[in-house]
């Protein structure tokens, strides 16, 4: 059974039992508490939280998921993989645990068509109920297992709903293990489906089994979730994901690209399997505006990238590779799910970017690593340090496996039990960090829960109008409810309606002020969104007392919301010129829209040019001026999309979206406030452009008012440079040029008297080389050089040694920092001399490292006492090279 038809099989299955179909939702959630979509019911949580009222009774869909807790395994268990698409099933107070598995076995007995006989089921410990319901539909009690809280009750990993799951097992036979059921071997008994009965509250608590149940939830859900590629296998009868149609094709790719088939076992089997199956991964995880980073979820991409790049070496792939393999994931997929077909060209200039990328760190890797082992070598230690190989693992990317790998080539081992040990403190530093934050966000969200279940959703005018008469809800002080706050106090507040536009989409919070009917005055410092549709007022009371259940007047700062608006419209109007000059491809990734100022990041490859600026700033002004009318509609989200308006990295919308038209050359969904008339925005500035990722630009200007002060400012700094060369304004450039000019010249007088001085230098210390054992040799401190001059000096002594047998090693000290420079003759460098292994352990004794390439190489550190010592030791090591070399 091909996967398209399994896809349309489960969601015909559904729909035709009244199930509302839903899209995937992106992989990149809208929920703080997860990096990256991994289940099917991520996108239906506010429902289940009560946050949001669900729009029907019960749903289907085939989700997106990304796991990386299973990393590690893909490869060597035929069922984990780090991408994969849920097939589920859900329910919100709708059916429950008799329909759920009577649903599950009718689906995949009569439309799968699986063996009833090698079915298995494993239940809670105490769930009778479950098992009596699979009894009913044909399992029989010897294949029902029961499992404990680790296996068989689900929660999210915070206070939420919980409760019992079973699970469905297909038995795969004895070729793939011992017989006993899915409690003795969960590779022949494969799990196919989970089906989750949310009917628990749960409370604080750690780790899977470490919490409290609180009572039954008045509201019971169902949540399923069955993975495609395990059905894949099972229904195409293949080994594993890589095998099925999923996949296919992208393992051919792989052995196109090694040059050989794929083989049944060994190391080489899962180097084919973890490519083919990372490049599913990568290339979705990119289409969902995933870009590598070193952090978060672009630090999850990169990982997938480079360890997919370092099995291709272990294949002996040294090309490019993942332009290649994802290439073929969006020929495969993208017929499904058209996200990769739209954005196949980003696709591919992010994967070969980053290749290339990885590529430099693994040269600047292994120069280390090498430097590293001739260290252990010269030592004579059997071992290379684990504080070595966390530093190249932590500081330069270079992964542990190959460290590992080179070390044992080299006869070393790796102190790998001390490089554990630094890997787990960094993880816990960062772990330790996040769970204050997590504990403080998790109470705050529980007290949101609660208002939006006792009060529904906060009544937003704010694009009506700028005031509301309004009252308190409730006064929030670090996410408890307080009575009352006194004056000086800073509180959160919740407001029945509000004016206050809440932070979302890049727009900040409005501001202004609140006064309650009793005299009170509250300064609103910030608003933001504390759960979908619930408006959370950051305040500071200014006077008097204001008490929860109070009735006041909300005013928005009329003059801030204004400027704020011109900075959005024209954040609109950059974003279409931006892709109209640079590509589709420069789509928004991020935005900051603020008063008179705006940021816009987006996707592109390489930095902006001056002129390419100043077209960009022309035409965003261009459009601005023709007066463009600003239009604001609504449609459901299937017509947008059919209309060509554009959905914003990031951003989650509703069923119901709000359009915002401006001229006939933009068209987003946008919640935010904007101006009505183009020509309202006024002024635009470009104040600067640079990089703030990889593939990722960032634009900032200024808008309005800030505009033009931003042009005042400009214009007085030329008055004063004026001034400065005494010429007019309209004259500063050409003065300024022949001032500049006539300094070059003088620098450049300077630069030759200070040269034939440094060549004088050069002769004198030349003369003075030292005869050593294969060659001539110059160790010595000089003053009054910098580094340039230093390095230049070392050079030139070398080239004045007539036999081309010398060694040169000079050193100086400027303030605190000790600088070295080394330099070896012509007849040497043909031998294969470094100058970079004369300074290596020298360069340890000043506390920094050499660098530099062939017959020069430098050094320097902030010990500048220990010059001395260096020179010492640098005299050791040349002696040393220039002894081998005569041999």
């Amino acid at each position: 059974m091909h996967s398209r038809l399994i896809r349309s099989t489960f969601l015909d299955f559904f729909s035709e039992r009244g199930h509302e179909l839903v899209r995937s939702s992106s992989l990149v959630p809208d929920d703080p508490t997860l990096l990256l979509a991994n289940a099917g019911m991520n996108q239906f949580k506010p429902y289940y939280l009560g946050e949001t009222p669900p729009p029907y009774p019960r749903a289907v869909s085939v989700q997106k998921c990304a796991r990386t807790s299973d990393i590690e395994n893909v490869g060597r268990t035929a069922r984990h993989g780090t991408f994969f698409e849920m097939l589920g099933n859900f329910s919100f107070g709708d059916y429950f645990k008799a329909d759920t598995i009577a649903y599950a076995y009718e689906l995949v007995t009569q439309g799968f068509g699986l063996d009833p006989e090698r079915l298995w089921a494993t239940v809670y410990l105490d769930d009778d109920e479950s098992i009596r319901c699979w009894e009913r539909v044909g399992i029989p009690a010897e294949r029902i297992q029961r499992l404990g809280k680790e296996d068989n009750f689900w929660s999210m990993g915070v206070p939420g709903p919980c409760g019992p799951n079973s699970e469905l097992y297909y038995d795969r036979g004895p070729a793939f293990g011992p017989d006993g059921g899915p409690a003795v071997n969960d590779e022949r008994y494969m799990e196919i489906w989970n089906l989750v009965f949310m009917q628990f509250g749960r409370g604080e608590g750690e780790g899977k089994t470490d919490y409290p149940i609180l009572g039954e939830l008045p509201m019971k859900g169902i949540d399923t979730g069955m993975g495609l590629e395990r059905l894949a296998i099972l229904l195409q009868d293949v080994e594993n994901v890589c095998q099925t149609d999923l996949l296919a094709p992208t393992l051919h790719t792989v052995q196109e690209l090694a040059g050989r088939g794929y083989p049944g076992s060994g190391t080489e089997k899962m180097s084919f399997e973890v490519i083919t199956e990372h490049a599913r991964a990568i290339a979705f995880l990119v289409a969902d505006g995933v870009l590598p980073s070193g952090e978060g979820r672009g630090y999850i991409l990169r990982r997938l990238m480079r360890r997919s790049v370092r099995h291709g070496r272990l294949l002996g792939i040294e090309g490019p590779l993942l332009p290649a393999v994802t290439a073929s994931v969006v020929e495969n997929l993208g017929g499904v799910w058209t996200e990769l077909a739209d954005q196949a060209g980003l696709i591919e200039q992010v994967v070969r970017a980053e290749e290339e990328s990885f590529g430099r760190t693994l040269r600047q890797g292994a120069k280390l690593l090498d430097a590293a082992v001739r260290r252990a070598h010269e030592e004579k230690s059997a071992r290379l340090s684990g504080e070595t190989a966390f530093e190249l693992h932590d500081t330069f990317g270079f992964p542990v496996e190959l460290t590992l790998e080179a070390a044992h080539d080299a006869g070393l081992a790796v102190d790998e039990e001390r490089f554990a040990t630094l890997l787990a403190a960094q993880q816990q530093r960062a772990k330790s960090g996040g769970k204050a934050r997590t504990a403080a966000a998790l109470r705050r969200q529980e007290a949101y829960r609660e208002l939006v279940a006792r009060h529904g959703r906060t009544d937003f005018v704010g694009h009506e109008r700028l005031t509301a008469e309004t009252a308190v809800l409730a006064l929030l002080d670090d996410g408890r409810r307080v009575p009352a706050a006194a004056e000086g106090q800073e509180i959160e507040l919740v407001l029945a309606a509000t004016p206050f536009y809440a932070e979302r989409g890049g727009q900040v919070g409005d501001s202004g002020v609140l006064r309650t009917a009793d005299g009170a005055r509250v300064e609103i410092t910030d608003t933001r969104g504390g759960l979908p549709g619930f408006h959370v007022h950051t305040a500071r009371v200014v006077e008097g007392e204001i008490r929860s259940g109070d009735t006041a007047e909300a005013a928005v700062d009329a003059r801030r919301r204004a400027s704020i608006a011109r900075s959005h419209s024209a954040t609109h109007v950059l974003h279409a010129v931006v892709r109209e000059l640079l590509g589709d491809h420069a789509a928004q990734h991020g935005s900051l829209v603020d008063d008179g100022r705006l940021r816009f990041d987006f996707v592109h490859f390489s930095g902006l040019s001056q002129d390419q600026l100043g077209e960009i700033e022309a035409r965003v002004n261009e459009r601005l001026l023709a007066d463009p009318e600003v239009r604001v509609w609504y449609a459901d989200r299937a017509e947008a999309e059919r209309a060509g308006a554009l959905a914003l990295f990031g951003e989650k919308y509703e069923d119901t979206v709000r359009i915002v038209d401006i001229g006939d050359f933009s068209r987003e969904l946008c919640g935010g406030t904007h101006v009505t008339h183009g020509s309202q925005v006024g002024a635009f500035r470009i104040a600067g452009e640079s990089s703030v990722g990889s593939n990722l630009r960032r634009i900032e200007a200024w808008t309005g008012q800030e505009a033009l002060r931003s042009a005042d400012r400009e214009r007085r700094l030329l008055r004063d440079l004026s001034a400065l060369v005494g010429t007019r304004p309209e004259d500063a450039h050409d003065a300024l040029a022949k001032r500049l000019d006539q300094l070059a010249r003088a620098q450049a007088e300077v630069e030759r008297m200070r040269g034939n001085e440094l060549t004088s230098m050069a002769a004198g210390l030349a003369e003075k080389a030292e005869v050593v054992p294969g060659g001539l040799l110059v160790v010595t401190r000089v003053e009054g050089v910098d580094g340039q001059e230093l390095r230049r000096l070392a050079s030139t002594v070398a080239l004045r040694i007539a036999s081309g047998l010398g060694v040169v090693v000079l050193g100086t000290t400027e303030g605190d920092k000790a600088m070295l420079a080394a330099a070896v003759g012509s007849h040497l460098r043909e031998q294969g001399v470094a100058a970079r292994d004369v300074l290596v352990e020298a360069a340890a004794v000043i506390g920094g490292g050499a660098g530099g390439k062939g017959p020069l190489a430098s050094a320097g550190g902030r010990r500048a006492a220990g010059l001395g010592d260096a020179l010492t030791t640098a005299r050791a090591a040349a002696s040393t090279l220039l002894s081998r070399s005569a041999l």
